[in-house]
């Protein structure tokens, strides 16, 4: 039986980097949605990229094939590209420096392991329906915390 895929779109946003920021996620499964969202007062733009893909692999409840959909380039290229070198080199990038987010960056891959993951890039504020909706949500999370 071939195993329907869940589409996940995944959202940061950062009001000042750093400042106030927020993720936002929207799971699609065979017709019904589920929007997620949440917010730190204190972060950067790139730690809620990460926090939206990791937030939305939690809330699954089982091994699952994905098809997840980031406007993040430094997401998506830490994920297909960089971190199998980061963890053969003790978590250092290849200049030799600790990568930065490396909590975040541990956390999302202990997220991904249980999964079969496509990850696709997508470009932000192109009026792509569900990358806007993660980009609303990130931003109602922002709101959350924003004195």
């Amino acid at each position: 039986m071939v195993q329907e895929k869940i589409t996940i779109y995944t959202d940061g946003a950062c009001s000042g980097n750093p400042g106030p920021g927020g993720w936002g996620v929207l799971l699609e499964y065979k017709g019904t949605s589920k929007e997620l969202c949440g917010g730190e007062a204190d972060t950067t733009n790139n730690r809620m990229e990460l926090t939206a893909a990791i937030q939305a692999l939690q809330a699954l409840k089982r091994p699952s094939k994905i098809d997840l959909h980031t406007d993040s380039t430094y997401v998506k290229d830490g994920i297909t590209k960089w971190m199998t070198n980061w963890k053969r080199n003790g978590w250092k990038t290849a200049a030799k420096k600790p990568v930065k987010n490396q909590d975040l960056w541990m956390m999302l891959d202990d997220a991904i392991a249980r999964h079969d993951i496509d990850w696709h890039w997508v470009k932000g504020h192109a009026g792509h329906p569900g990358n806007e909706k993660a980009d609303d949500l990130a931003n109602q999370g922002m709101d959350t915390v924003r004195s």
